[in-house]
């Protein structure tokens, strides 16, 4: 290959002008040729027999030429990107300028790493740094969540059905005098009072015993996931097969002996308090580097490529469609049931992308003017680290996960840390001013992922279900998509180690898929 010219037209751009040799190129030229030329038939040969001067007398010198182009293009542009010294982001525009007795000359125009970036400042920046202290009734509803996941179900057979219970039954709705698809169910399992089914349908079935036949009426919400069904009233015909009750086992040493190491209820507790304390202390910190890399990302000055945030999006929305996939969905289907396109989701998540990209260039120039260095043990340990997490040998580590990948990441989390180490932490408002004697009036506080879920559970959609009990599948997988909405929390673009940023760009999210494969 030879390379011949490289210009800047404009700011973090840059055109790189090529030649891909003319002997490389009727290689791929003929190599394309073998693949197509098994399904051209053209008159007077067999089927994939015709010589390739006769195909091209036919169609045109150039009919194989774009394959070949394609073919050579990607190794070419990285190796005369790599002779030019130029940092590319994003993908580049391409132009064939000439194909002639030279070879193919390539003229590729390409956005660059920004080199002009400035940061203000990134010692002495203050932040609000939120604490939280955990208490008794914070322990208890802890032990009342294992306490229900080591609960079993006993058959009740002497009373009718009442709140609480978890029971067993047929349903078969009609609307208007008719069945209509997806209301029918057999040996359904429905926990009375959990608000499951549509509203008023569970209360009805509370009062009947086991064997009894009777109808539930309700009113569809509207607006309804169904639309034909929405504000209409209804009738379920229904059989109440079984009725069981949750025990939950008695909070006491005999419990902690059986969920923990420990022998005693008290140790248990302590451990338990220790723990949330632990993980509460973890949040608050990783909330204060959010709110760190808000302010330092104030000072960032300069012209970041568009492309790079791009990347981002894509990178995203990527994750985004794998975690939809653990969930037996993806993207399309995603889009398909809630009405969206891709230009909505990229539109929605250019600012967060955004931040991400800040976030890595303004960590990257702490690290530069500290001169942040880090070891090849740094590097082996973070690989350990992460092959325990994964549970996969650290040789398989290795292939998966670039070590210039790894190094990266690491630089980007001792700057965060130097950050850290050098900022001022603020008390939120509200307490500051309480701590100083003075009344302040509270203003909203500001949702968190936490409090935005613990409110979705308190407060009611009209309707969560297609019909009584069992949706159609469409409805079905309209709600699930509906329940994984919720965006990729915000990063902070540095390494896993640090909850408040998790990948640098693209590159950590790529070193997670590939260790998880």
């Amino acid at each position: 290959m030879k390379l011949k010219t490289t210009k800047y037209p404009e700011k973090n751009t840059a055109e790189l002008t090529f030649i891909i040799d003319k002997a490389s190129f009727d290689n791929a030229v003929n190599e394309v040729y073998k693949k197509k030329v098994k399904n051209i038939t053209i008159n007077g040969f067999r089927k994939g027999k015709a010589p390739k001067h006769i195909i091209e007398k036919l169609y045109g010198t150039g009919f194989f030429y774009e394959d070949a182009i394609n073919d050579l293009l990607p190794e070419a542009y990285d190796a005369a990107l790599k002779e030019s010294g130029e940092k590319a982001v994003g993908r580049p525009e391409i132009d064939i300028e000439a194909i002639d007795d030279k070879g193919v000359t390539v003229k590729a125009k390409f956005e660059i790493y920004p080199t002009d970036l400035t940061l203000k400042t990134y010692r002495g920046i203050s932040a609000v740094k939120e604490s939280k202290k955990i208490t008794d009734e914070d322990v208890m509803r802890e032990l009342e969540a294992m306490r229900n996941r080591n609960s079993r179900l006993i058959d009740i057979t002497d009373r009718p059905a009442q709140n609480g219970d978890t029971t067993v039954i047929d349903y078969d709705g009609y609307c208007d005098g008719k069945r209509f698809d997806g209301g029918k169910a057999e040996k359904q399992q429905l926990v009375l009072g959990s608000g499951h089914l549509i509203p008023g349908f569970e209360d009805q079935v509370c009062g009947h015993n086991i064997g009894d036949s009777f109808d539930v009426n309700v009113t569809f919400p509207d607006p309804y996931s169904a639309k034909e069904l929405a504000g209409k009233a209804a009738t379920f015909k229904v059989k109440l097969h079984e009725i069981k009750y949750n025990e939950l086992p008695a909070l006491d040493d005999e419990f902690a002996k059986d969920v923990s190491e420990f022998d005693t209820l008290s140790e248990y507790k302590k451990d338990v308090k220790d723990k949330l304390q632990k993980r509460a202390d973890a949040e608050c910190d990783n909330a204060y580097a959010e709110n760190l890399m808000d302010e330092l990302i104030k000072g960032l000055e300069g012209d970041i490529p568009h492309s790079m945030i791009d990347t981002e999006v894509d990178n995203i929305i990527n994750d985004y469609d794998m975690r939809l996939r653990q969930q037996g969905l993806d993207i399309n289907t995603y889009f398909k049931y809630t009405g969206l396109k891709p230009e909505d989701m990229r539109r929605d998540f250019h600012a967060q992308a955004e931040r991400t990209v800040k976030c890595k260039l303004a960590l990257e120039l702490v690290a530069k003017a500290e001169k942040v260095e880090v070891s090849d043990k740094d590097v082996e340990d973070e690989l350990k680290k992460l092959a325990d997490a994964y549970g996969m040998e650290i040789e398989k580590i290795r292939e998966s996960v670039p070590a210039d990948i790894v190094k990266s990441d690491l630089s980007l989390q001792k700057a965060l840390e130097i950050v850290k180490a050098n900022a001022k932490a603020k008390k939120p408002a509200a307490k500051a001013e309480m701590a100083d004697g003075e009344k302040a009036e509270k203003a909203p506080a500001k949702k968190t992922a936490a409090t935005a879920k613990a409110a979705s559970k308190e407060t009611k959609t009209p309707a969560k279900t297609a019909t009584a009990a069992k949706k159609p599948a469409a409805a079905a997988k309209k709600e699930t998509a509906a329940k994984t909405e919720k965006a990729p929390a915000k990063k902070t673009a540095t390494t896993a180690k640090t909850a408040a940023a998790k990948k640098p760009a693209a590159k950590k999210t790529e070193t997670a898929k590939k260790a998880d494969k």
